[in-house]
């Protein structure tokens, strides 16, 4: 991505506390629109914080939060929400909703909740449950649905709202593995239209297969920032995670080994 393209969203010395304890201390880093990013790290080491930062949901004790270049806070809550959208494992919402219903909750910031549904948001709502494959279960309710099914729902909600930048936390969780091969190829799908992705994944060979770019929080800072063999390979990824850090080049791809040190 050329440097002179300006950021859909940047962390400027971003500082946040849960409580007494600190948490994320002075990170900083920006996406650009199409990007895609995996943002990886131990435990408890903050990426959930850092995504409800950059989305307005928890404010910074320090720092800022730049979304196309103005602070969250001279956003409106509407106006961010078309900007950027969050998606969690754990998001919740009421059991007697349908799946389609579900996802037209993400229209909601484009119309507000009173207006009548557009031909603009009928288009939006098919898309996003065709790209996640939810398209079958648009007339199930929530209370019905597997947990794998349920994080499709929370997905189509948020492609329906039609981000620049899309925060997704453990996008992965609960799919099975040819629901998470769907789930990346959507995530590149969204990128050719210009969003800017940023996910948090557990999983360091998908996450290497995926992205182009890593960044690795450890110790509440970016540890690394780059190609993800570089930043899987480092020497702070094998302290991070207390583990040696081996790449074995195939064609085409790399395999990553991980084991405890010797």
């Amino acid at each position: 991505m050329s440097g002179t393209i300006a950021p859909e969203i940047e962390a400027r010395a971003v500082e946040a506390a849960l409580g007494e304890r600190a948490v994320l201390r002075g990170v900083s880093f920006a996406l650009r629109a199409g990007e895609g990013v995996a943002l990886v790290g131990p435990n408890a080491a903050g990426k959930s914080t850092l995504l409800r930062v950059l989305s307005g949901l928890l404010s910074p004790s320090a720092g800022a939060v730049l979304v196309e270049g103005r602070p969250l806070g001279q956003w409106s809550r509407a106006g961010l929400a078309r900007a950027v959208a969050l998606v969690t494992p754990d998001e919740e919402a009421p059991p007697l909703l349908t799946v389609e219903e579900r996802a037209r909750l993400g229209r909601f910031p484009h119309r507000g909740p009173f207006r009548p549904f557009t031909a603009e948001d009928d288009a939006a709502v098919a898309r996003a449950l065709g790209l996640t494959g939810a398209k079958d279960l648009a007339h199930r309710r929530l209370a019905t649905l597997s947990a794998g099914e349920r994080q499709l729902a929370a997905l189509a909600r948020g492609l329906a709202q039609q981000p620049r930048v899309l925060l997704l936390d453990e996008p992965g969780a609960h799919l099975d593995i040819g629901h998470q091969l769907t789930l990346f190829s959507v995530l590149d799908e969204v990128r050719k239209d210009g969003v800017a992705v940023l996910a948090v994944v557990h999983d360091l060979q998908q996450a290497a297969e995926w992205a182009e770019r890593m960044m690795l929080l450890s110790g509440g800072r970016i540890a690394e920032d780059g190609p993800p063999a570089d930043v899987l390979t480092s020497p702070a990824c094998a302290r991070a995670f207390g583990v040696e850090v081996r790449r074995h080049p195939l064609e085409g791809r790399a395999l990553y080994t991980f084991s405890r040190p010797s």
